[in-house]
């Protein structure tokens, strides 16, 4: 999943970029609260970790801007500052979590893992369709309790998908997710689309919608 970091300090960002990059998240950084809004409005984030000391306006700043205007991207706050003051300040402003500096970078990742899946629906981590179920915490598939391999690449597409049930997914924001670092061609995708779909079967079905894109949906019977 691509996160969205907002921090100024090199030294802080290169930190969290190498543990949030170890745990597998793609990340993009950005160094003000101005430039954070521009990069929301142009790209998709699946979590914004916000840094309260930024140049110009401040961390909370931009999580009131982002909530007035109705953005409901989960935040982290990150701060020096740790009174109880600041945290409830924090939180009724909007922010969904707050992390006192210094911190460890694997409680980063994980409080990472936990707004993605309360946003998500699935406050444990199971998303359950039909006869299928999908642990997005473990990266496990099951068909009627038996599970299912996948390659890397079919689990992203299933995982960008699954957390959009019953939602048109565009196209390009698959092949973000299956390659945020690389391009990967219309077919390319269709390839691994088409192979998550046979290990599907009927257990549920990836809709195809022209010039708009992917869909998951439960399959009904005839």
């Amino acid at each position: 999943m691509r996160l969205l970091l907002v921090e100024d300090d090199d030294i802080v960002a290169d930190a969290i970029l190498r543990g949030l990059t170890a745990a597998q998240y793609s990340v993009h950084r950005v160094m003000s609260a101005e430039a954070a809004q521009a990069a929301i409005a142009h790209e998709e984030f699946a979590l914004a970790v916000i840094d309260v000391g930024l140049p110009g306006a401040d961390g909370l700043t931009l999580v009131r801007r982002l909530r007035s205007a109705g953005k409901s991207l989960p935040t982290l706050i990150l701060t020096a500052r740790c009174t109880l003051a600041d945290k409830v300040k924090a939180l009724d402003l909007g922010a969904d979590d707050f992390l006192s500096k210094p911190f460890e970078a694997a409680e980063l990742a994980a409080r990472c893992r936990a707004l993605m899946r309360r946003s998500s629906g699935a406050a444990n981590g199971i998303v359950k369709l039909n006869r299928m179920s999908v642990d997005l915490s473990g990266k496990r598939l099951c068909i009627d309790e038996m599970e299912i391999d996948l390659t890397a690449r079919e689990w992203l597409v299933l995982e960008c998908l699954v957390r959009r049930i019953g939602q048109i997914v565009p196209k390009e924001r698959v092949q973000q997710a299956v390659a945020p670092d690389q391009d990967i061609t219309a077919n390319a995708l269709e390839v691994h689309v088409s192979r998550l779909r046979a290990k599907l079967g009927d257990a549920a079905i990836i809709r195809s919608l022209r010039g708009l894109g992917y869909r998951l949906e439960e399959m009904r019977p005839a």
